[in-house]
């Protein structure tokens, strides 16, 4: 498996106290993943190495391109070396069952995704609106969520990121339940990363689609997340900082629950707060 962290040398310098030292520092790694779907290459992103399975099986649930784990018969690392010698565990190849429809081509990916970008390389902006095969329903429906188990998500998303509390680079995100039991949690450079590793860890374990559960992320709310939250089924959406005015759209128009802001004792609920109590 590939290395999460990397240590480098830097100049640290203390403006106040006039002084600079050099010292070593931890970084977390970006290293580009191949994702193939049988023999064809389908795309490459940038991601932080660990739960790459996870990566994938998420990706291919936010692309539409699968909703069922019997669908994804295999997945696995393909041969490839380093200058070194060794096995970089870059290349990922997954197995389809035959009776999965592909994406038209004006959907598929053809160029590098970076660890900053979930929706780059997609060829039509019509598209990146997909289609989930989890109807959210009614909000009133439920899940009914207080609001002081939404507030205390940050916190307890923050308290479980060992990654960030060695390098403080990387996004996280976090499934709970609706009695803010943390079911899932997973890292990456990328925010969008992060959140397909823990889609992709449900779907694995056959949990799609994901019905009372909250999905809190560490950073802002984009479109490309609301999507991959509709994707999966997740009925509500909660980040630290603000969402996009086209986040707040797709949310609504999905039945997502989306919250912003959400810091402290005060968060904002843009979209279908009847499932906030």
């Amino acid at each position: 498996m590939g290395r999460l962290i990397q240590r480098v040398k830097a100049t640290r310098i203390d403006v106040a106290a006039g002084r600079r030292v050099l010292r070593e520092e931890a970084l977390a790694v970006e290293e580009p993943l191949e994702i193939r779907l049988g023999h064809e290459s389908f795309t490459v992103t940038m991601r932080t190495p660990g739960d790459d399975f996870d990566l994938v099986a998420g990706f291919l649930v936010s692309e539409g391109i699968v909703f069922e784990a019997e669908q994804l018969i295999s997945l696995r690392f393909c041969a490839g070396e380093d200058e070194n010698g060794r096995q970089t565990f870059n290349v990922v190849e997954a197995q389809l069952r035959p009776d999965v429809v592909m994406p038209p081509e004006s959907a598929q990916r053809h160029v590098l995704t970076s660890s900053a970008c979930g929706i780059c390389g997609t060829a039509s902006i019509d598209a990146v609106h997909k289609s989930s095969h989890f109807g959210m329903g009614s909000p009133v429906d439920g899940p009914l969520v207080p609001a002081a188990v939404l507030a205390g998500l940050p916190d307890a998303l923050r308290d479980q990121q060992k990654l960030f509390e060695k390098t403080g680079g990387v996004h996280a995100a976090g499934l709970f339940a609706a009695d803010g039991e943390l079911l899932i949690l997973r890292e990456d450079v990328g925010r969008h990363n992060a959140v397909d590793k823990v889609i992709g860890a449900a779907f694995r374990d056959k949990q799609l689609p994901l019905a009372n559960t909250i999905l809190q992320v560490s950073g802002r709310a984009s479109f490309e997340l609301v999507q991959k939250a509709a994707m999966a089924g997740v009925p509500i959406l909660a980040a630290v900082s603000a969402p996009s005015s086209l986040a707040v759209e797709l949310a609504e128009s999905t039945g997502v629950t989306l919250v912003g802001f959400s810091r402290g004792n005060t968060m904002n609920v843009y979209t279908h707060a009847e499932r906030v109590a």
